[in-house]
């Protein structure tokens, strides 16, 4: 704890140093006192909790929900009155109104948005940013520096502002933070939180002059970190469609897919193509008006000359039986019934839907006579997506207009990109079964059978949630030269980091890194602008093996997080990016026993120092008073 003290005398003497003198370097970089910075957190889907907003009593349960009472997560209750619970957290599905009987509303502050579901059991499962705010307070962050935002995650992004005015209060929080603390924020953002950011930018196009959108952005928003975007939808939202997702809780699918598809958002990271794009209403809104019907998807050529939307595969592929039965889901006594004579060929027709299609909605319509939740499907789509004033956000991403912009995702995971579905003969909500999944790792596609699959694709796979193609669009927001870098995620000497630099990038095109791999390291693969707008960074960065869920919790990501602001407010920089030369401890924890050495590992930063209640020799590895000197290597 003493060598974090001193730390964090060191960075203030520097941070004074630098309020002083704030030169600006590399075109207008914020160059200032660090305690004038302010983070922003806009959390994923189903990571900010709910709370009931009124009373409901739940027959043949002792537990009754009052206001203030956690909903979302509040696994007692859910074991104890599931249909009580449900009643607290659907939604109409047509207006998205509260159920007559319980309304929810999202919680406020940083305590919204750290564990969903607190208790000595439950809080590390369902922990999320807790990690995260305790490394900000470990180095010293002010409590009024670190600002969480969060929202309700089962709207759509014109009813967030409808019915909560999420985007009008999100814009003050941006400018008290700015009178509160005295310069721009860093905004983290993950996941669906990455769409909620890019609506908010939208927005606030129609809110601000555009002389001074740019400035207003300049001025309140210093960089923004996008953690595990899906940049072109996530494929799990498509099953949790037809079948729901229980997030790991103790309920049927079916239950699942009633409440998932209850809520508009479950259309908000549907897969759409990087080929078709819709009208620009903010182009539209300052040159004479605002229409709409804007809702006609242009598509370029590509989309028609290629396969698969830009995906790796074709992502829905449905097995509709040749001859129903006397209902809309045939049983199987009901097909044996039947008379066949008449058929031409039993066998079942499968269609095959690429993105384009499921975001169009042609893949609802093609299954109305097997599906009973189409039409509302469909009706969300159009009302909350294509016909969305501000912005249909089902089409392709460009790089956000702020100076710093860093996109942070992991790779390499084993990936779900395809689905093979039947009817099921059942009634919703468990009409469809899943004949078969397509998957992506490391570069190759395979069935659930392990057969290899033909298709198209990436250099690596995604992060266990969201295909790589997805998550690495924002490559495309790179420069025409690109440094890259790839060095371990733990700490390390500089020996094994491999560094490429210049390398020419051509748009639209992926950058494959010519670098060797060890098969035991974690590696970090930074991509980083070597050419930019002068004014504006981009940086890419790629972690091995980190899940999306839980990538927010990743001590590598935190450490280089950190060491990348502390780079930007000093004054001393000499570079864009903060150098991948070396990584040494930063905290106590990263210090640890060396059994071969019979000595703390890294003598050069940590040294053996007992404490009282210290019970392992790794916990009398601490930092010693000297290493704050080591940061100054990261400049």
């Amino acid at each position: 704890m003493r060598g974090n003290l001193h730390i964090a005398t060191i960075l203030v003497v520097l941070l004074i140093h630098a309020a002083l003198h704030n030169t600006p370097v590399d075109g207008g970089e914020f160059i200032g006192d660090y305690s004038k910075l302010s983070g922003i957190i806009i959390p994923g889907f189903a990571s900010t909790q709910l709370r009931a907003w009124s009373f409901l009593d739940c027959p043949y349960s002792p537990l009754n929900f009052n206001p203030l009472d956690l909903v979302w997560l509040d696994t007692t209750k859910l074991l104890s009155a599931v249909n009580c619970w449900l009643k607290c957290m659907l939604l109409d599905p047509y207006n998205q109104t509260d159920h007559p009987e319980c309304k929810s509303r999202p919680d406020s502050g940083l305590s919204a948005i750290t564990e969903l579901d607190p208790g000595y059991i439950t809080g590390p499962l369902s922990s999320v940013w807790k990690d995260w705010v305790k490394w900000c307070i470990e180095f010293g962050i002010e409590a009024n520096s670190i600002i969480a935002v969060p929202y309700d995650w089962r709207l759509s992004p014109s009813m967030l502002e409808e019915r909560d005015l999420y985007f009008h209060r999100l814009k003050l929080t941006f400018e008290t933070a700015l009178k509160l603390r005295g310069g721009p924020s860093i905004v983290f953002a993950h996941s669906l939180g990455n769409h909620v950011f890019r609506y908010f930018l939208e927005w606030l196009k129609l809110e601000i002059a555009p002389k001074h959108y740019n400035q207003w952005l300049d001025e309140h928003i210093h960089a923004y970190f996008a953690v595990g975007a899906p940049l072109l939808g996530a494929i799990e939202t498509v099953k949790a469609t037809f079948f729901g997702n229980t997030f790991g809780l103790p309920v049927s699918e079916g239950t699942a897919r009633l409440m998932f598809n209850s809520f508009a958002s479950s259309l908000w990271m549907m897969p759409f193509s990087k080929y078709c794009r819709t009208d620009n209403s903010y182009c539209r809104h300052f040159a004479g008006g605002f229409r709409k019907g804007h809702n006609t998807y242009q598509c370029e050529e590509q989309e028609f000359r290629l396969n698969y939307s830009g995906w790796p595969t074709n992502i829905v592929n449905i097995e509709i039986p040749s001859v129903r039965g006397f209902d809309a889901y045939p049983s199987v006594t009901e097909l044996a019934q039947t008379n066949l004579s008449s058929m031409e060929c039993g066998l079942p027709t499968q269609l095959s839907f690429s993105a384009r299609e499921i975001s169009d909605g042609t893949l609802f319509k093609a299954i109305e006579d097997y599906e009973s939740d189409s039409k509302r499907l469909l009706y969300q789509l159009k009302k909350s997506y294509h016909d969305d004033p501000v912005l249909n956000p089902l089409t392709p991403w460009d790089r956000p207009p702020i100076k710093n912009v860093f996109c942070i995702y992991g790779i390499d995971s084993r990936t779900e990109v395809g689905y093979y579905f039947a009817p099921s003969g059942k009634p919703y909500p468990d009409n469809w079964i899943t004949t078969d999944v397509i998957y992506e790792l490391e570069g190759s596609l395979y069935s659930r059978s392990g057969n290899l699959v033909e298709g198209n694709p990436g250099a690596a796979s995604g992060d266990d949630t969201v295909p790589y193609n997805s998550l690495s669009l924002c490559k495309n927001w790179l420069g025409p030269k690109v440094n890259i870098t790839r060095a371990p995620q733990s700490e390390h000497d500089g020996s094994d980091v491999q560094v490429d630099l210049n390398v020419e990038h051509q748009h639209e095109e992926d950058i494959v890194p010519n670098m060797t791999r060890s098969p035991r390291v974690k590696y970090i693969t930074y991509y980083e602008d070597s050419e930019s707008i002068p004014g504006r960074r981009t940086a890419v960065w790629e972690l091995d093996k980190a899940s999306h869920r839980n990538i927010v919790r990743s001590p590598a990501l935190m450490r280089e997080l950190w060491l990348q602001m502390w780079h930007d407010i000093h004054p001393g920089a000499k570079s864009k990016f903060v150098t991948k030369a070396k990584r040494g401890p930063l905290r106590d924890e990263d210090c640890y026993w060396d059994y071969g050495k019979a000595r703390c590992s890294w003598p050069e930063y940590c040294e053996y120092r007992y404490l009282f209640g210290d019970v392992h020799l790794g916990q009398s590895c601490r930092l010693k008073n000297s290493s704050a000197d080591a940061l100054l290597n990261y400049l």
